[in-house]
């Protein structure tokens, strides 16, 4: 690769690079887990950078190729570290929780552990739901419909008020 085509995935990675650690957060619960899981991501999206269309949204593209590698590396090397995704409290902790009432805290860590209990493609799914990206988006970065992104974020929805009652 030039150097041009370097400096241009350098600049787009950093720009971008809350999705790498999303994702790596989503999938991986441990803090050495998410680091090689990151390191992983990253070396992918750099492999597979010369077959980036620039004509499509960047964003799209690397959440498409961060959550292939993170599903991929939890069936693999992942899933043989641990057989379950524990919470990680540490991972999950607020920012600043000053503002936050217990039954909002409880709410959230309902959902944190429904979130960790959810099989690669669902999280991948909640995951980009939760970042608001359109069903579009969200069917292009999955592979699966629009229509098929829809019913799938209206069951998960569903469980979630079911599991929060």
């Amino acid at each position: 690769m030039t150097a041009d085509t370097r400096q241009q995935f350098q600049t787009l990675l950093e720009a971008h690079r809350g999705i790498v650690f999303k994702v790596a957060a989503t999938y991986a619960s441990h803090a050495e887990d998410r680091a090689d899981l990151a390191q992983e991501i990253a070396a992918q999206l750099w492999r597979a950078f010369p077959g980036y269309d620039r004509q499509r949204p960047f964003p799209t593209w690397m959440y498409r190729i961060a959550l292939n590698v993170a599903i991929s590396w939890l069936r693999g090397e992942g899933q043989r570290r641990r057989q379950t995704v524990p919470l990680d409290d540490s991972l999950h902790e607020l920012p600043d929780e000053r503002g936050i009432d217990a039954e909002t805290r409880q709410r959230l860590e309902v959902l944190q552990r429904f979130i960790a209990g959810l099989d690669p493609m669902h999280r991948a799914l909640l995951l980009l739901y939760l970042e608001e990206r359109s069903t579009r988006e969200i069917a292009e970065i999955l592979g699966i419909s629009e229509t098929n992104v829809s019913t799938r974020i209206s069951r998960l929805k569903q469980r979630i008020r079911q599991g929060m009652a």
